[in-house]
């Protein structure tokens, strides 16, 4: 074990160590061991199959994609995470863990391991990626029947929100007492959070990230939905990342801005010494048109996911590009050449981090390699123009399966297996007898 993980241990007195590793869905799964323990193992063992959980707990047949024997993976210690846990009650530390073979080879159904394996390609091109995500989440009240609607909860006033509340600092404050808390928590995990709005929706908000290595932002994203959760339960709430949580509130994305610089000069790629756009800049637009739609469980991994992309409510209905334009599902903001970057809005905030920003970059990483040319910019509203995503998931399955150059990218075994995974949620999900089945079809047909 590194000595700088065991001095760290040390000096903060901790007694247990929460060992995870993010599966398909994003959830955290792992084993919580005494700081002694964990320190002489050195590792973690877990089942390969726990990689492939759907968010309800199934599994779907594993032989073909873990083998009949259901064997153990070798889950290391990626000393860099390592952080204080810091609404335990008493000093515990929690570090995220690399899946590997015997042999120490990467899983190829790890989240981690994708996107490690794409930012790779880029290394291969002496090229880093940069991204900076913004996230948005909804405070709801507590409520047990899962039958009922959300409803925003109640702040200091004693009143829930009504109307829209965009950039209302007032609205932000009537919460005082839990984004104190927050940020605090933020701080003592070391998340970077940068930037703190209220959103559009009824206790809707938005954090966004400061700007750096995408391995990096995936963990603190990661960490950060366990956070605000934990901090709401703290305050008699809670906390959704649901895409769309309430049928009349505008649903939640997290927006991913990227930019690739060149590894030896830090120089921007995206423009060229006289600050106008370069080939690769045009080009990495292009592959995101073409790849996003083919990409889309990634991007939008949940029956719900799709409730949220509908016209006039926020989101992205197609992969149109425009300049500091919000209706286009590729915006270009205002900056400075060294800062020009691409905005990708179409991923809600229910994604797995880690699998949304090596979808996100293989799509670009296409462009470039393709050297695909985008349409012409949007520069009125992308919105009263036809849908060019899925519009649900099954349909957003098959254009992955379908699409040989992404699984090329993202690892064949990985495209073929979580789309296993996604095909049965849906199943699961398709079981279901909805309220508005039973409303309207009882008595009347």
């Amino acid at each position: 074990m590194s000595d700088s993980i065991t001095q760290f241990l040390s000096d903060n007195r901790i007694h247990e160590v929460e060992c995870v590793i993010p599966d398909m869905t994003g959830i955290a799964r792992g084993k919580i061991l005494p700081k002694d323990l964990f320190l002489q193992a050195g590792e973690m063992r877990l089942p390969k199959s726990v990689l492939l959980n759907t968010v309800n707990g199934q599994q779907p047949d594993n032989g073909p994609f873990v083998g009949e024997t259901d064997p153990d993976m070798v889950c290391m210690p990626d000393v860099s995470t390592v952080r204080i846990v810091p609404w335990a009650a008493e000093p515990v530390a929690v570090v995220i863990h690399d899946c590997q073979e015997f042999d120490g080879s990467p899983v190829h159904l790890s989240p981690r391991a994708v996107l490690r394996h794409v930012v790779s390609l880029y290394e291969a091109q002496g090229w880093r990626p940069v991204v900076a995500p913004e996230m948005e989440f909804y405070l709801v009240a507590r409520q047990q029947n899962p039958h009922e609607p959300l409803q925003p909860p109640l702040g200091r006033t004693g009143k829930p929100e009504a109307g829209r509340q965009s950039y209302s600092i007032d609205a932000v404050n009537d919460f005082d007492p839990f984004f104190m808390e927050l940020s605090q928590f933020c701080g003592v995990h070391r998340l970077g959070v940068e930037t703190l709005i209220h959103e559009a929706g009824a206790g809707q908000m938005e954090i966004n990230f400061s700007h750096g290595d995408p391995m990096d932002l995936a963990d603190r994203v990661f960490l950060f939905k366990r956070t605000v959760r934990e901090t709401a339960l703290r305050h008699g709430i809670f906390a959704t990342f649901m895409a769309k949580p309430m049928e009349r509130e505008p649903g939640s994305a997290m927006h991913i801005h990227q930019s690739i610089v060149d590894a030896h000069t830090g120089d921007n790629i995206f423009s060229l010494a006289d600050g106008s756009a370069s080939a690769h800049f045009a080009h990495y637009i292009g592959g995101l048109q073409k790849y996003v739609p083919q990409v889309m469980p990634m991007l939008a991994p949940y029956v719900n996911s799709y409730r949220r992309l509908s016209r006039f409510m926020s989101a992205p209905i197609n992969v149109q590009w425009g300049h500091d334009n919000r209706t286009c599902g590729i915006r270009i903001p205002k900056s400075s050449p060294q800062a020009r970057r691409v905005e990708n809005r179409v991923p809600g905030v229910d994604v797995n981090p880690y699998l949304a920003m090596a979808a996100t970059l293989a799509c670009g990483y296409l462009g470039m390699m393709e050297k695909i040319k985008p349409s012409d910019p949007m520069d009125s509203s992308a919105w009263n123009l036809d849908y060019e995503l899925p519009n649900h998931l099954q349909d957003a399955i098959t254009r992955m399966r379908q699409c040989d150059a992404l699984s090329s990218v993202l690892w064949p075994e990985f495209t073929t297996a979580f789309c296993a995974v996604k095909e049965l949620e849906y199943a699961t999900y398709n079981r279901v007898i909805s309220s508005w089945e039973r409303e309207h079809l009882l008595l009347l047909v």
